[in-house]
């Protein structure tokens, strides 16, 4: 089993974050981890994105080959259109539908999420809307986890375990909200 992940979005949306968690748990389960991160400039909304790799053997190298990504998991629609060339023909590529615009140029947002729909096996997530309806904006970064929790080589009990680990030391209200953040992306990943 091989199972190759880009994780893209710009600095600040947890996208390293996201890569540590899905790491970790593939890591509880056994499997061998390879990754590679490129950070923009976090404060100024610099583009970040994490090759992350899994598989049942060991990984030569941390890196993805175009035409081989399994998934590209998005913070940023306009990001996940970046790394397109990276997906396999019968990958998934799963965006937040919130845009996080750093550009004076930027797309118009409808067509652009046109255009990712247009996409094959493209899923389009409102990780904002679900996010504040699990009580803080800022846990989008775990709706997304929770909407691509069953595309992963994992069991979601594994990820819930290691979400609340990683956000233990922030307190159990911090740990229930990101607990429920994820409930409601497993919801659109159904």
């Amino acid at each position: 089993m091989k199972y190759d992940i880009i994780l893209s979005g710009v600095g600040g949306q947890g996208v390293l974050s996201l890569a540590a968690i899905i790491a970790t748990g593939a890591m509880k389960e056994g499997l061998h981890v390879k990754q590679a991160e490129v950070h923009g400039m976090a404060q100024r909304g610099g583009a970040v994105v994490s090759n992350l790799r899994l598989s049942d053997k060991a990984i030569q190298s941390d890196l993805i080959l175009e035409g081989t990504a399994s998934l590209i998991l998005s913070m940023e629609p306009l990001e996940s259109l970046r790394y397109l060339k990276y997906l396999s023909k019968d990958g998934t590529l799963v965006t937040s539908t919130d845009p996080f615009v750093n550009i004076p140029d930027y797309p118009d947002l409808n067509t652009l999420l046109k255009d990712i729909k247009s996409i094959p096996n493209a899923v389009l997530v409102d990780s904002k809307k679900l996010a504040l309806e699990a009580g803080n904006a800022k846990a989008t970064n775990t709706v997304m986890l929770g909407a691509v929790s069953s595309l992963l080589p994992m069991k979601p009990e594994t990820l819930r375990e290691v979400i609340g680990k990683m956000f233990k030391r922030k307190g159990e209200q911090v740990v229930e909200l990101n607990m429920l953040a994820f409930d409601k992306g497993r919801e659109v990943s159904k």
